[in-house]
């Protein structure tokens, strides 16, 4: 009897076993990279991708880009200065930037330039296809950028418990590189909540 004992104990373990290995399995599933998955209040990429094409909205809504173009018959040029990250949490700030520059080519009102290490990437490029090709681009032919665009991400979180508020503000500005004249300076705010109950395992 003890022996029918144990054998069914040692059963009803394994079986337990068996489920809890079944509760803790890992599910991937493949979405549409377009859907918002949030997991928590951190900066995502939904937030990078609707604050950029916000703000380049709004800024080409300013007079500038009308004014430019009457005054040279042709587009405007912008480059990326900076666009510095002072919040609490790492943010791709490569993949804001990729953002807010597909959302000013996209426009079609507004043309942009490389910058920064890709620009030296592209001049390396030139100087290499002098030496070694044959229809090489000629050196001193860039287009020059007519207004830089720089900004910041900050952040503020409050949190009581486990309850967590998380405010990000993204503060933007366009300089004319001729003028040092601000023609536009724009802000985006979004804040998130994120509660946990009290009853989970």
């Amino acid at each position: 009897m003890l022996k029918q004992a144990t054998k069914l104990t040692a059963a009803t373990l394994l079986g337990a076993s068996v489920l809890l290995s079944a509760g803790c399995a890992t599910k991937v599933s493949r979405i549409s990279a377009s859907e918002e998955v949030a997991l928590s209040d951190r900066w995502n990429a939904k937030d990078s991708e609707l604050v950029a094409n916000e703000m380049i909205n709004d800024m080409l809504s300013f007079p500038w880009a009308r004014d430019f173009e009457m005054d040279n018959s042709r587009r405007p040029t912008v480059i990326i200065s900076r666009i510095r990250n002072k919040s609490h949490e790492h943010i791709a700030i490569d993949t804001f930037t990729n953002d807010i520059k597909r959302a000013i080519i996209r426009s079609g009102r507004a043309d942009f330039v490389a910058g920064g290490e890709e620009r030296d990437a592209i001049r390396e490029e030139r100087r290499d296809q002098e030496l070694n090709a044959r229809n090489a681009k000629a050196q001193g032919q860039e287009n020059a950028a007519d207004f830089a665009l720089s900004g910041s991400v900050n952040s503020i979180v409050d949190q009581v418990g486990s309850d967590r508020v998380t405010f990000y503000q993204v503060d933007m500005k366009l300089i004319d590189m001729e003028s040092n004249r601000e023609v536009w300076n724009g802000q985006k705010k979004i804040q998130k909540l994120q509660e946990k109950s009290s009853f989970g395992f």
